[in-house]
């Protein structure tokens, strides 16, 4: 049986939720209680520390222009307190953890959440009926503790060995490295990172881990505990590490800590000299396009609300046009995508 520190959100349990839950939000969480009509999404903590950045500035922009009418963005972070209230007359509910938490609900309390940050694509079991809308250029490798045991480069048949519990000895990689054994570890299930690492190890297909692996740490958190070991591994954002290590974008527990990127297949993830994501890499098979989610319903509708989905994430929308919004990605470590990909709905 593969270790766990933690399972998926069901629909039934996050709408049971709702009910009798008292607390308060998070530092990074909206300053205020947004309104019934605001645009407010859950989902990734991989762009959780962007959209809080996202959010502040189209907020700033919509007042700059004289506009006191048109719904407001706003954006819970993945990790904080929980219970949280997502809008003004909504009772408290769990906070989502990841993309497949805020999947959930966007189904099961829509009229309280109206977009998902979604570090992953489309995949065969997600509702044929929601829409995913392209944000931004993302890489993932993995990370390891700065001076410990793991090297500098593993290939992909190294990181699925590895993964597969294939081989569990450092010197099984390689006869030169310390004689200790590995510790593989995974975000919980329902993560994007997660998915995205296991389907990119498998050349397209996931990878099932095993029984060696830990699952349960939360995405791109380098302070926990548990990775401060010179045998851990775990898949990292290679954006969202920019961002913490050269943008200065760590707060609190959302940090490397001791932790640094590492190559695959003897590329290297960072590109120190400008300070990004390896364009390289980015091209690889471990570059990523980040999404947001929508309803479909809702991405076409055209009354007030569809119209500010579209005026915030579409092609012609704040982040898309406007520089403010492209400089608030790349200082979050993420590669703006072309005029025309941004936007872009799957």
């Amino acid at each position: 049986m593969r270790k766990t520190m933690g399972k998926p959100l069901a629909v039934a349990a996050f709408a049971a939720s709702l009910v009798g839950l008292t607390g308060g939000a998070a530092l990074a969480d909206p300053p205020v209680v947004p309104n019934p009509g605001d645009i407010v999404g859950v989902g990734s903590q991989t762009t959780a520390p962007l959209f809080n950045q996202l959010s502040t500035d189209y907020d700033a922009a919509l007042t700059a222009a004289g506009d006191t009418t048109s719904p407001r963005l706003y954006s819970f972070d993945a990790i904080g307190p929980s219970p949280i209230v997502l809008k003004a007359g909504s009772g408290p509910a769990a906070r989502p953890t990841g993309s497949g938490t805020g999947l959930v609900a966007l189904h099961a309390v829509p009229s309280q959440v109206d977009f998902v940050r979604m570090d992953r694509g489309r995949l065969p079991t997600d509702p044929a009926s929601d829409t995913f809308v392209a944000l931004a250029k993302d890489a993932v490798s993995w990370a390891a503790k700065l001076g410990g045991h793991a090297p500098a480069n593993l290939s992909t048949a190294q990181l699925k060995d590895v993964y597969t519990c294939v081989r569990t000895n450092w010197q099984q990689l390689d006869p030169t490295l310390p004689n200790a054994t590995i510790k593989p570890f995974l975000p919980q299930p329902g993560s994007g990172l997660r998915d995205f690492f296991l389907k990119a190890l498998g050349g397209g297909t996931p990878i099932i881990p095993g029984a060696c692996v830990t699952s349960g740490v939360e995405d791109n958190q380098g302070t926990d505990p548990v990775l401060n070991d010179a045998d851990a591994l775990v898949p990292y954002s290679v954006g969202h590490y920019v961002g913490q290590a050269f943008f200065g974008r760590s707060t609190g527990s959302d940090a490397p800590g001791t932790l640094t990127v590492r190559s695959i297949n003897g590329v290297a993830a960072v590109n120190a000299a400008t300070q990004s994501i390896n364009a390289p890499f980015a091209a690889s098979a471990y570059g990523r396009v980040l999404h947001d989610l929508v309803r479909g319903a809702d991405w076409t509708a055209t009354d007030v609300h569809g119209t500010a989905l579209r005026n915030i994430f579409g092609t012609s929308g704040f982040i898309c046009t406007s520089a403010t919004a492209r400089a608030d990605l790349k200082s979050h470590g993420f590669l703006p995508l072309p005029v025309g990909a941004c936007g872009s709905t799957s």
